[in-house]
């Protein structure tokens, strides 16, 4: 069987629609993860399509299992969670009310639960919830609650 582009990517033998790696989008400064919003559906892909940016890919059945048993997609899953919670903890932009960061902060929690299981996603969530309160950030009540329950 061939494999998907999704897990070829996440196996660092693929490219995203744009023609970056696994290892080039984990290289991007906190400046251009802000700017760039067609990367975070490669990194953390789910089983439904991106309404922010149509065309990302789309996990099927076959593909979370194949993530689940590579031996180095899961390394680049554990790479993609490094590097978001530093920037997530080094920038402040997203630490408002409402911000498009708090949907990626879903995603990453819903993907992580089905592609890595409870416990990196629970430990992700706890990361962002750690920031919030040691900022003593506004964030919604609405956008915690969709992490709650990613």
């Amino acid at each position: 069987m061939v494999a998907r582009p999704i897990v070829m990517f996440l196996e660092g033998e693929g490219t995203d629609a744009r023609g970056r790696t696994v290892f080039e989008i984990l290289a991007m400064n906190d400046v251009a993860l802000e700017q760039t919003h067609d990367f975070i559906q490669w990194l953390f892909p789910l089983p439904e399509p991106s309404a922010a940016v149509p065309g990302s890919p789309v996990l099927a059945p076959g593909d979370i299992q194949a993530i689940r048993v590579s031996e180095l997609a899961p390394i680049a899953l554990a790479g993609a969670t490094d590097r978001m919670i530093a920037f997530y903890q080094t920038t402040h932009d997203w630490l408002m009310p409402n911000d498009h960061n708090h949907r990626r902060i879903t995603r990453i929690i819903r993907s992580l639960r089905l592609l890595q299981g409870d416990e990196a996603a629970d430990a992700f969530r706890d990361a962002i919830l750690e920031r919030i309160e040691a900022t003593r950030a506004p964030v919604s009540a609405r956008s915690r609650g969709y992490w709650a329950t990613a």
